[in-house]
């Protein structure tokens, strides 16, 4: 959410707290990333971007920050980033489970399309699969991650984070598509059929 530019920005504190860890200690780490979410916060003002994610991202960031210092270790401003995963991961599970995948109610929500997608399998199964996708991402973050919190590997886990991110993200949101297109075509084709008849 937030695009390109939301990808840097969340990007750009996890980036500058392990060399300030390393530099500067724990607290001078949490500072750091603190303030570089507060400018991200300003510049996204000032350029007239929408606020919202900025102002997510500085909550993200100080409740990150928030845990690391609770736990008096830099592994710790991990912790809930790690812990997200695992409950998205859940999530998009559950919202298979229960016959409502997650891409296919987001998507059709947003193109006010109802809620007819569901009554037609292979268009409920093209969103299982897309929302199956995202769960898989989610969950490989969590084991990734949570490995490397436990053994603790805070620099690889800062890599991690970052690696697993955009390149993840940008490779099931292309998938995403072509499961989307591929819904809307079976959506198309099924209305076509009907109106012929």
């Amino acid at each position: 959410m937030g695009g390109v530019s939301g990808l840097i920005y969340s990007t750009v504190p996890v980036v500058v707290f392990v060399p300030a860890n390393m530099i500067f200690g724990l607290t001078g780490a949490i500072i750091t990333a603190l303030v570089c979410a507060a400018v991200i916060l300003v510049i996204r003002v000032v350029r007239r971007e929408p606020i919202t994610p900025a102002i997510s991202g500085f909550v993200g960031v100080a409740i990150c920050a928030f845990i690391a210092h609770r736990t008096g270790s830099a592994k710790g401003y991990f912790l809930f980033g790690i812990w997200t995963m695992l409950l998205y991961a859940g999530i998009f599970v559950l919202s298979i489970v229960v016959r409502w995948p997650l891409v296919g109610v987001g998507w059709n929500a947003l193109n006010g399309a109802g809620h007819t997608w569901r009554k037609h399998r292979p268009t409920l199964l093209a969103y299982d699969l897309a929302t199956a996708l995202w769960a898989l991402v989610f969950g490989a973050r969590y084991v990734v991650q949570s490995f490397l919190y436990d053994t603790s590997h805070t620099s690889w886990l800062a890599a991690a984070r970052i690696g697993m991110g955009w390149p993840l993200t940008g490779l099931v949101v292309l998938a995403t598509i072509l499961l989307v297109r591929r819904a809307e075509k079976n959506v198309q084709a099924r209305a076509d059929a009907v109106r012929a008849d």
